[in-house]
Formats: structure tokens, sequence, C-alpha cells
């Protein structure tokens, strides 16, 4: 099994790549995915961020109000370790749930937004970044996801410095291309990252 780690700022098109990855044979284990399945209604993880931020944050149906929680610990660094101290366990034990439940020849993406800022490149074999820069990333949040700039800008500069992830990355993925070319650079590092596996799969020489 080879474990990669995927990461990328926010707007860099991350799950573009991590989709075109599937298509080629990766298992995908989706942070964010699974970040939701925990404070999903009725879960220890959403009573936990209840406890810590009040009932304001979810809701008229119970589940949780992502904006109204957003807004709150995007602006606060100390309110914004406070949700992750609850939630980055609980996505952890899963995900390791997940990854084991895979083939022993699998190449398993674990697709994790923070993975720089959180300290986690030793975890895995091989680390991935998908790169743009800040402003395509502020482009496209606010183009294709509606938000504010000024929204867009205090998401980004709570995240790692495009610096500080290129300086963790085994493989960088170029996402300032068209979608032709990223594709064919995908099909390139799964062909390296294919190769990595069943390289790890081998006896050694006698």
């Amino acid at each position: 099994m080879l474990k990669v780690g995927l990461t990328g700022g926010i707007g860099a098109g991350k799950s573009e790549v991590s989709r075109l990855l599937v298509e080629c044979g990766a298992v995908l284990i989706d942070a964010d995915r699974i970040a939701r399945e925990v404070v999903a209604p009725g879960t220890p993880g959403l009573a936990a961020v209840v406890e810590a931020f009040g009932e304001e944050i979810l809701a008229e149906d119970g589940t949780l109000n992502r904006p109204a929680l957003g807004s709150i610990v995007f602006a606060d660094p100390e309110k914004l370790a406070v949700l992750n101290s609850i939630v980055h366990p609980l996505v952890g034990a899963r995900s390791r749930e997940l990854e084991e439940a895979a083939a022993e020849d699998a190449v398993v993406v674990h697709d994790v937004p923070l993975l720089t800022e959180n300290g986690l490149a030793p975890l895995y074999d091989v680390v991935v970044v998908v790169d743009a820069p800040p402003t395509t990333q502020l482009d496209r949040l606010v183009r294709l996801r509606g938000m504010t700039e000024q929204d867009a800008r205090a998401r980004m500069a709570a995240q790692a410095t495009r610096e500080q992830r290129l300086k963790i990355a085994d493989i960088v993925i170029d996402n300032d291309v068209p979608l032709e070319r990223l594709e064919q650079r995908v099909k390139e590092v799964w062909a390296e990252l294919h190769r990595r596996a069943h390289a790890s799969q081998q006896p050694p020489a006698e």
C-alpha cells in the first residue's frame, strides 16, 4: 500500500485532482467528507461542537450550520484551534479504519486540506501538493463559490502559505492550467504513484 497525502490551499482545485486520481484507480479518503460525517446529527462530535460554541451554530433542522460556525472560527485562531481539537481526532480515527480496509497494493490518497498546518506530512509515503497562485485561488473563491473577497481572503489567511505547502511537497501538480493539461499531469503522477506502490510490494533482492 502506498499512502499519499494530497493537499492544497482553498481554491487550488484539489477536489478536481482527487476526482481524476480516483478515475485512475486511487482509493480516496476525503478528510472533508469525513469531517462532515463525524459532526452529523446525533454524533458525539456534534454534541462536543455545540458544547464548545453554543446552540447558535445549529440550523433549524438540527444539522451543523457551517457558515455560522465558519464565521466564528475563521476570525479567531483560538476558536479555530478548539474546533480542530474536537474534529481532527475523530477524522483521524475514521481515516485509519478506511485505510485498513483497502487492498495491500492500493494507492490510498488522503485528501487533507490542513495537512501542512497540522504537520501531518510524516504520516504519508508521498505528499502531493496541488498548487495555484493566490490570485487564482481568490478569483475561484469569489467567482465560483460566491464568497465575498473579504471572506475568501480570511479563509486563505487561516491556512499555510503557498511556500509552506511547497516546502513539504514530494510531487507538485500545477493547477493554474487548462483542464486538458491538468488531466495529463495527473496521469503522469498516477503512473509514478502506481510504480511506487508496486515497488513497495516487491520482495527484496537476494
